[in-house]
Parts: structure tokens; C-alpha cells; sequence
């Protein structure tokens, strides 16, 4: 039971973020069709968060299901 929770709360921050990468992407490309520079800087760089923050999303969906290096017993830091 717990697993499936821990699979679907991933897979809804997968799902999210790229549905709002989407929307920033949008919005990073209508951000040079405005006129007004104040307005463009502001669509420009609320677009690149917004883009940014999805990326985040991703990557921790990533790195959720990697598989961890297995533990082999030698510490390798000690000499």
C-alpha cells in the first residue's frame, strides 16, 4: 500500500510539471510577441522560472526510481 502512495505521489509531480512545462513554454514563446519591453522582461523571466521549476520536477522524478549503488561493505574514503 505504501508503495503504490509513493508511486502515485510521483507520478503526479511528473504529471504536473509537465503540464506546466508546457504552459511555460507557451508563454516563453508569446513573450516575444509582446510590444512593450516592461511587459516582455516580465513574461520573459516568469516564463523561465516557471520552465525552470518543472525541470526540478522532472529530475526529482528521475532520480526517485534510480537505483542506488548497492553497498559492498568497503569504504573506500578511508586510507
Amino acid at each position: 500500500m505504501k508503495i503504490t502512495l509513493i508511486w502515485i505521489k510521483n507520478v503526479v509531480v511528473l504529471l504536473l510539471s509537465l503540464f506546466f512545462l508546457i504552459i511555460g513554454i507557451n508563454t516563453f514563446l508569446g513573450s516575444f510577441r509582446v510590444n512593450n519591453p516592461i511587459e516582455f522582461v516580465m513574461y520573459f523571466f516568469s516564463s523561465s522560472l516557471l520552465i525552470l521549476v518543472c525541470f526540478v520536477g522532472i529530475i526529482y522524478f528521475v532520480f526517485r526510481f534510480v537505483p542506488k549503488k548497492e553497498i559492498d561493505g568497503i569504504d573506500n574514503d578511508q586510507q
